[in-house]
This record gives structure tokens, sequence and C-alpha cells, in this order.
């Protein structure tokens, strides 16, 4: 297979997960504000940025005042912002286009059909009254991709290829958006003066809805989310399939199929894939969670190294590199 191909395959893996999450985060945090407990969790100013630093990095300062319809358009639907959910998929479509001698048709004519959807979606409309639909449609039709992938699709190298991109994607997504909600919980204790009961917080809830993580984790732990067990199930679970370890098994198993026939070296890769499931292995929440921003810092750094090594051995070609990927994260303060 031509490394322009694979690369082609590798980033439409990646587009289609990130444009599932940034819509499922949108969606949630948009809607969860209408039942929050407390002013703050209300205010759209501290939701719009909330979101802005999830799908972009930046950190708006809270003297600044965001405009609703401007932060909702440049985030779903608008093609000059690299972060939006129209130009990642818009990346997805075009990656598949290129390799579609690869693919079903049955996987193209999904994504066609849907980034011709997503094209023609009134920004108006979207604006004023139609996220939920349109956040919706974009979670809805990304699984239904992800079906095609699976079950049309002979499970070789082609298919390892395109996993190993969902599941990279999906270990730095998930990471991002514990990084943005323990920033959320950090304004809010600073707003609140410690004041704001954590047992049950909003945020901790907020977070497994925004991870499609929320009913398995109360039905695991059958009690309510708190700090503690949300990131243990979020990071550490790996039953959980959009956790951290879950997605990095997922990942290990891909590489091992593009690398089985050659030498793994301490700089490859396989080698860092390999390394950071060790790690994880015996990782315990007690180590985490004293340390969640630091430990968030290290993870999102070492999941770019790795997209950046895969690149490098396999692919040969950076100009697909999306901007999220050069996030350095941080904690926002009010």
């Amino acid at each position: 297979m031509l490394a322009r191909v694979a690369n082609n395959l590798f980033w439409m893996g990646r587009y289609i997960e990130r444009s599932e999450h940034l819509a499922r985060y949108l969606n949630v945090n948009y809607f969860s504000s209408l039942d929050a407990p407390n002013e703050l969790s209300q205010s759209s100013d501290f939701v719009l940025r909330s979101i802005m630093f999830m799908a972009s990095g930046e950190i708006i300062d809270s003297k600044i005042n965001l405009k609703e319809e401007d932060v909702l358009f440049n985030v779903g639907l608008n093609t000059e912002k690299s972060y939006s959910i129209k130009q990642s998929f818009n990346a997805a479509y075009e990656n598949a286009r290129s390799s579609r001698d690869l693919i079903s048709t049955e996987l193209f004519e999904s994504i066609n059909r849907i980034n011709h959807s997503i094209k023609n979606y009134d920004p108006e409309a979207f604006v004023k009254n139609g996220l939920y639909d349109f956040t919706t449609m974009i979670t809805k039709s990304t699984a239904e991709i992800r079906s095609k992938i699976k079950g049309t699709l002979l499970h070789d190298e082609t298919y390892a290829i395109i996993m190993l991109g969902i599941y990279l994607e999906r270990a730095l997504q998930v990471t991002l958006i514990i990084n943005s909600k323990c920033s959320d919980a950090s304004v809010e204790k600073n707003e609140y003066k410690g004041t704001l009961l954590e047992d049950g917080s909003h945020v901790w809830s907020t977070l497994l809805k925004c991870a499609f993580s929320y009913d398995m984790m109360r039905r695991l732990y059958k009690k309510t989310p708190i700090k503690k067990n949300t990131l243990e199930f979020l990071i550490l679970n790996e039953d959980c399939p959009r956790s951290i370890k879950n997605s990095l098994n997922q990942t290990k198993k891909y590489i091992g199929i593009l690398a089985k026939h050659q030498k793994i070296t301490p700089k490859s890769a396989a080698f860092l894939i390999g390394k950071i499931n060790c790690e994880f292995e015996y990782k315990q929440i007690d180590d985490i969670e004293e340390n969640i921003e630091e430990f968030i810092s290290d993870l999102i750094n070492k999941l770019v190294v790795i997209g950046e090594k895969l690149d490098d051995n396999y692919f040969k070609v950076t100009n697909h590199i999306p901007k999220t990927n050069e996030l350095t994260p941080q904690i926002q303060k009010q």
C-alpha cells in the first residue's frame, strides 16, 4: 500500500472520531447548562468558554463576553476554523475519496451522503434552533460509519490502519474532554470557595455524558458520580469502550498488525504504544487523582508524539496533521 493512501485511511478514521466527540461535547454542555445546579454552570459565557477550550484549546478571559451565535457557528459550521465539525468531517470525506479503491461502496456512500448533509446545513437555522438536530445527526452518522467500517471491510491491514486512527483519536479526544471538564470543576471550586458539593457534582455527570459513559458508570459503581470514580472509569476501566485504557489497548492491537514483520526500535511508534500500555497496566486512580492536570498534560503530549511517530514510520505525510495535535493542555482560570 502506498504511504499516501495509508495516510488517507488513518486520517479518515481520526477525523470521523473527532467529529463525533466535538458534536457530543457541544450538545451535552449546551443543554446540560439548562438544569445546572448553580448560577455559574448556567452561565452562557461559562459554557461557551468550556466549548471553545475543548474544541480549539483557546482559553478565553472571563471578562470577555462571548456571542453565542458566533461560538456555535465557529465550532459547528465555520470552514475557516480548522477545529469545526464541518471542517473535520469534510477532511474525513476527502481522505475517504482519496482512498476510494480500498474501502467499500457502502462505506463511501455513507460518508458522502453525510458530508453532503453537513455542507448544506443552514448556518442560520443551526445557531438559532438547530443545535440539537445537527449534533444528534453527527453522532448517529458517525456510529453508522463505524458500523460500515466493521461490517463491510476486510479485517486486514486496511482495516487496521483505519481502526488505529479511530482509537488513537478517541484516546486523545477523551483526554481533552477530561482536561476541559477538570478545568470547569477548578473554576467552579474557585468561584464558590470550596463550598460546592463534590459528591454528585454536575460537572462529573456532564463529563460522563460527553464521553457516552454515564449509564454504564452508574451501573458499575451504583453511586452518584464524583471526581474519583468518574476519572477511574474514564481513564482506567479497560472494559469501558470509551475509556483511555481501552483505546490504548486497541491501539496496541492494531499497531501489532502493521508492525508484525518489522523490528521494533525504542524510537518507533510500536515501541511507544507498547510502553504507554505498560504504564497504564499497573496505574491506579490514587496515582492520578492528586495531580490530574500534570497527568493529562503528559498524556496528551505522549499521544501527540505517537501520532507523529506513526506518520514517520508508516505514512511520511504530515500535511494532514490538524492543529488539535499542537494543543498545549492548560487549566482555565476564573
